[in-house]
């Protein structure tokens, strides 16, 4: 195992390389000069009021004036050390900015996961047990619906209904903690937090684990066709037994598969819902970093998610084992 994960690992390397060249390549092809947008932030003055020589010599700090080859080569060989450079925007370094919002977002997207598996796993399970049923019927249409339903649209009918609209105000709508939670007790703030991202873990997890119960349904409906099931009933072991010790194993595998892409999609999602909810993750650092041309922080971003997805990958791979000991490291190589 330890060497599969080794070889995983350096795998990984050059498809991370492939991924920076590709990202960095559509953003130098993106309209505009970060230098000349910065500025004008900066100073408040119109682009034709700016003098050459401040553009310039914004350029020349940013390594910005050498060619683009040039420019991504110096930034990959910083990166090897952790080093993504210094934000355009606000000049601070890249990789503190990362690290005050990352743990936010993957705090949130981890409470998701967890959330769209214990939801949709026994949901798929009853409704394979009970396929064609009443209850597998009206359960199929409320899974459907919740799966058509906009993230942000549900963000903001949540906001008016629970969070102080037109009707109850149960919910905080902003941020992920109070204005005096410092002087909180630990298990209030543990609980003042929980309570701040109730409705944006709601808006993250509720379409997952309605498209994920219907992989979990159909996954158990094909182990149920199989031979060594109608084996085991015919031996006269009891339903709960066949279900839970024969089949559901079998047929969790193609879910875990789907865990290496869960992870991703939520970071990729969260850009809308901390923009609503005002929470200061990754998402909403990375749709800051897009409208400021902030180039070193969208490719700090980019990498890292991309590192993610990779770990997501080898996590999935390592369960598949741990599922099915049919399953070897030497056969999948």
């Amino acid at each position: 195992m330890k060497s599969y994960i080794v070889k995983r690992l350096l795998l990984a390397i050059p498809t991370l390389l492939g991924i920076t060249i590709i990202t960095f390549g559509i953003i130098q092809l993106a309209p505009g000069n970060p230098v000349e947008r910065n500025q004008q932030l900066e100073q408040g003055i119109q682009s034709e009021q700016i003098t050459k020589e401040i553009i310039e010599q914004t350029k020349k700090l940013y390594g910005l004036d050498k060619p683009i080859h040039i420019q991504y080569w110096i930034w990959l060989k910083r990166i090897a050390t952790f080093d993504f450079g210094d934000s355009y925007k606000d000049h601070r370094p890249v990789i503190d900015k990362i690290k005050e919002r990352l743990p936010i977002t993957l705090t949130l997207n981890i409470i998701s996961i967890f959330l769209v598996y214990i939801i949709a796993v026994p949901i798929g399970i009853m409704s394979a047990i009970k396929d064609r049923s009443l209850l597998d019927r009206i359960t199929t249409v409320l899974l459907f619906g919740l799966y058509s339903i906009p993230s942000f649209w549900l963000a903001m009918m949540l906001i008016y209904f629970l969070g102080g609209g037109e009707h109850w105000d149960i919910f905080p709508i902003y941020g992920i903690q109070s204005a005096n939670a410092e002087s909180f007790s630990f298990f209030k703030k543990l609980t003042d937090f929980l309570w701040h991202i109730t409705l944006p873990v709601i808006c993250l997890t509720y379409a997952d684990f309605a498209s994920l119960s219907r992989y979990q349904k159909g996954s158990l409906l094909e182990v149920l066709r199989e031979n060594y099931v109608r084996t085991a009933r015919a031996k006269g072991l009891s339903e709960k037994t066949v279900i839970l010790k024969h089949v559901l194993r079998n047929s969790v595998i193609p879910i875990i598969t789907i865990v290496s892409a869960i992870l991703p999609a939520m970071i990729g999602g969260s850009v809308i819902i901390e923009s609503i909810f005002s929470i200061p993750g990754i998402g909403q650092l990375g749709f800051e970093a897009i409208l400021s041309r902030d180039y070193p922080l969208i490719m700090a971003i980019t990498t890292i998610t991309a590192f993610l997805t990779l770990i997501g990958i080898l996590i999935a791979d390592i369960a598949y084992v741990l599922v099915d000991p049919r399953i070897t490291f030497e056969g999948r190589n």
